[in-house]
């Protein structure tokens, strides 16, 4: 398969999830490995690598400045791990696929929502910005996504978040937007209320 990843096991009493997990510029397949047993301990989990180096930092595709992306490249890797989702499914018997990102890694989870509709059943997108907009957009048929920000980030402006989400709903999928009071981070709450999310309770 084109990407280095991890790939862990449902634990004994699998919940029929997988969860795909995609690392933040910086990170690599082991960055969000904690994330998975808090959001569902009985997913089977597979973490790629981003295989876009950045001054030494992997990420899942290029930009051409902060907040600016090189959306040609974007639509190539968008492919890429499209095409590595279905190969991982293939590997090791997996059902749905559920896309938990962080910052790039949630930029790339919305670009493959976008691009390759279908692809993955749900995403929890962390600090995402609008990747790109396709035209024609896609239709998301209620596919569930849950977008977390922080309203003191300094990265992603609330109103990039904010937009995100209307782009999501413009292509049908039914969007839960969640807010903390902090910056570009993971606080515990907001983990707590995409696990809560997950399990069909409050968010």
């Amino acid at each position: 398969m084109r990407y280095v990843h991890r790939f862990v096991p449902p634990a004994s009493e699998p919940s029929g999830r997988a969860l795909l997990l995609l690392h933040g510029t910086g990170g690599d397949e082991e960055d969000l490995l904690p994330l998975a047993p808090m959001l569902d301990p009985g997913a089977a989990v597979v973490s790629p690598r981003g295989d876009v180096l950045e001054n030494g930092m992997p990420r899942f595709f290029r930009r051409l400045r902060e907040g600016v992306f090189d959306e040609a490249d974007l639509r190539v890797r968008a492919q890429a791990l499209a095409e590595f989702v279905g190969e991982a499914r293939d590997a090791y018997g997996l059902g749905p696929m559920t896309a938990v990102g962080f910052s790039n890694g949630a930029n790339m989870a919305s670009a493959v929502l976008l691009l390759h509709p279908g692809t993955l059943s749900e995403a929890i997108l962390f600090a995402p910005m609008v990747p790109v907009e396709p035209d024609p957009l896609p239709d998301l048929a209620g596919a569930p996504v849950f977008l977390g920000a922080g309203r003191a980030d300094p990265l992603v402006p609330m109103a990039e978040a904010e937009r995100l989400a209307a782009l999501l709903e413009r292509c049908r999928a039914d969007v839960t937007l969640r807010w903390h009071p902090g910056g570009h981070a993971l606080p515990a709450s907001l983990v707590a209320a995409a696990r809560d999310w997950l399990r069909g309770g409050p968010a």
